[in-house]
């Protein structure tokens, strides 16, 4: 059976994240630069190659103090760790428009297994003639199953920093 490549369309893509800050707001983040795609069998996402990779220095949460102190060693460690990336080990069809991904994630040189729900938004062709596909990757990770422990006590109780962060990845692919 022949394979297709499909390669992000990353002016219509994000990589975001959400977490909750002094126990009651969420800091929204995303990272600027990365790269991904998606070997499948034709339009067959069902057992889909998917692999992705960010520049960790492309972090970017609107304040620069914040988004230098995720980039130090207290979190993702840049100067060690540039990279953050996920290499799928299943893509699993769960119905027309839902997924079960899983696969393993590398952050700060850590390895761990995530699952991971996706929505699969369907093959369009776009006014230009290019096949598209987009999915929509949510869930949730504990940062510290990959080292990223720093956190502070709030004098009332609690923490500064959530230990889950909930993930809103839009993600668009171009057939190659």
């Amino acid at each position: 059976m022949a394979t297709t490549k499909w390669a992000i369309d990353p002016t219509h893509s994000e990589i975001g994240f959400k977490v909750k800050h002094m126990m009651f707001t969420n800091v929204s983040g995303k990272f600027n630069n990365y790269e991904a795609t998606i070997t499948s069998n034709e339009n067959n996402f069902e057992n889909a190659a998917i692999e992705f990779s960010a520049d960790i220095k492309s972090i970017d949460t609107g304040n620069l103090d914040r988004d230098n102190h995720l980039r130090s060693a207290d979190f993702f460690d840049v100067e060690n760790s540039p990279k953050m990336t996920f290499k799928s080990t299943s893509f699993t069809k769960i119905d027309d428009g839902n997924y079960e991904l899983i696969g393993n994630l590398n952050i700060r040189g850590v390895e761990k297994q995530v699952k991971l729900p996706v929505e699969f938004s369907g093959i369009m062709t776009d006014p230009w003639g290019n096949t598209k596909v987009g999915l929509n990757i949510s869930g949730k990770i504990n940062r510290k199953d990959w080292g990223l422990n720093w956190n502070s006590a709030l004098e009332a109780g609690g923490v500064l920093v959530s230990d889950d962060v909930r993930l809103n990845i839009e993600l668009q692919f171009a057939k190659q």
